[in-house]
């Protein structure tokens, strides 16, 4: 709550009372608690509390070899798993001091675009939903569905991709692909005219929105902030931008920036970010390289599946770098690489020894520190504040939990 808004009441005789909001609540998604003391419909003080989800994501990777690793970063963000992907692969290639050819690096930036409109679709359709904006929600969700056929159509999933490798891709984009992604491009653009048409001038979604969740810059920098959450508070940081990966280099696009430090404002970002990652898709397709996907070192990258299916060398190269004890060994270091996500930074420290799995492997999620900060921006606000505040930071319970 920004504080024109807030009219102070510590000075008042006032009893409290103790609520739980979550986890059992459609809000919290089952997975978050917050405890609330509040006096009337004005909250005191808050606190959150999560763990209900904890799935030992890191152990996990620890226990598996470096390419069967990759299954479990789909689980991190289910909105957007693809991105996850490209991270971690990302991450290991730096390891193992390897550059995937030009076109892998082109396909997984336009995959990661997608993924991010998706992301970015889920969370607005929610954060309207829970507002009452179910027609907002159904076009949104519309935009989504066309994405996530014409990935299933491409990977063959729609919520599990696991699509990269390290050194590269499962396969490379068919040549229908760019006519159909342009489609659902200028889809995507109805849309988001729709949900300005019916949302950001709404006079009761404004009310409901402008000025509550306030989080000052200064305070957004320093809980560590990524992301639309950081952008919607005039701090200009994108990964993509400020150390870039892929072909982001290659791409002429803008990084939307808001100031108000508010519910609406992380709403319409969001919005804004769509049209930009529609326009890198456009560059992306439009300058798509020739050439392989994959690292041409296959002691590094997997066959394709019509080799390991139809020859005995492919079905033998598969086995040795999955199966036993010939599987990729990154020599022994460590390495951290960040990635801009949808929500904001996603990072994988990785460590290496030089064996078949990793020694050690940690993720920075990108919405835990907005998490953090839910109790200072629902403080001082009133009960009805805490819904689109909450949904306002986007949090992915596979990622905060891990």
């Amino acid at each position: 709550m920004s504080e024109e808004r807030y009219i102070p009441r510590n000075d008042l005789n006032i009893e409290t009372m103790q609520i739980n909001l979550g986890p059992s609540h459609p809000t919290t998604h089952g997975i978050i608690q917050m405890d609330l003391q509040v006096a009337g419909e004005d909250i005191i003080e808050a606190d959150v509390i999560i763990g209900y989800l904890h799935r030992g994501f890191e152990k996990m990777c620890e226990a598996h070899n470096w390419n069967q690793a990759v299954i479990y970063t789909d689980r991190l963000n289910y909105v957007s798993p693809l991105i996850n992907n490209v991270g971690y692969h990302l991450a290991v290639e730096k390891l193992m001091d390897i550059e995937v050819p030009s076109r892998g690096q082109y396909v997984r930036m336009v995959l990661s675009e997608i993924m991010r409109i998706c992301d970015h679709q889920t969370a607005l359709a929610a954060a309207a939903m829970e507002l009452g904006g179910f027609t907002p929600f159904l076009y949104l969700m519309k935009g989504r569905e066309l994405w996530w056929e014409l990935l299933e159509r491409v990977v063959g999933a729609r919520v599990t991709t696991s699509f990269t490798r390290i050194g590269g891709m499962v396969a490379d984009l068919p040549d229908w692909f760019a006519a159909a992604a342009e489609d659902i491009l200028l889809e995507t653009a109805n849309i988001n005219r729709e949900v300005h048409t019916l949302l950001t001038r709404n006079r009761i979604f404004i009310d409901r929105t402008r000025g509550v969740g306030y989080i000052s810059p200064e305070d957004a920098i320093s809980y560590g902030f990524t992301g639309p959450m950081l952008r919607s508070c005039g701090i200009e940081y994108d990964v993509r931008v400020a150390a870039p990966y892929l072909a982001y280099n290659d791409i002429d696009f803008e990084i939307p920036i808001l100031t108000n430090c508010d519910v609406y404002d992380r709403f319409y970002i969001r919005l804004l970010e769509i049209d930009q990652s529609c326009r890198i898709i456009k560059q992306g397709l439009a300058k798509l390289p020739q050439g392989p996907v994959n690292h041409l070192d296959k002691n590094i990258s997997l066959p394709p599946k019509s080799e390991v299916y139809g020859s005995i060398e492919g079905l033998m190269a598969h086995f040795k770098l999955l199966m036993n004890d010939n599987g990729v060994r990154p020599e022994a270091g460590e390495v951290y690489h960040a990635i801009e996500a949808a929500n904001g930074e996603l990072g994988y420290y990785l460590v290496s020894t030089g064996e078949l799995c990793p020694h050690k492997c940690r993720v920075r999620p990108t919405c835990m520190p907005f998490t953090q900060a839910l109790p200072q921006m629902i403080k001082q606000g009133m009960i009805a504040d805490v819904v689109p505040c909450f949904g306002s930071i986007n949090m992915i319970g596979g990622e905060l939990d891990r």
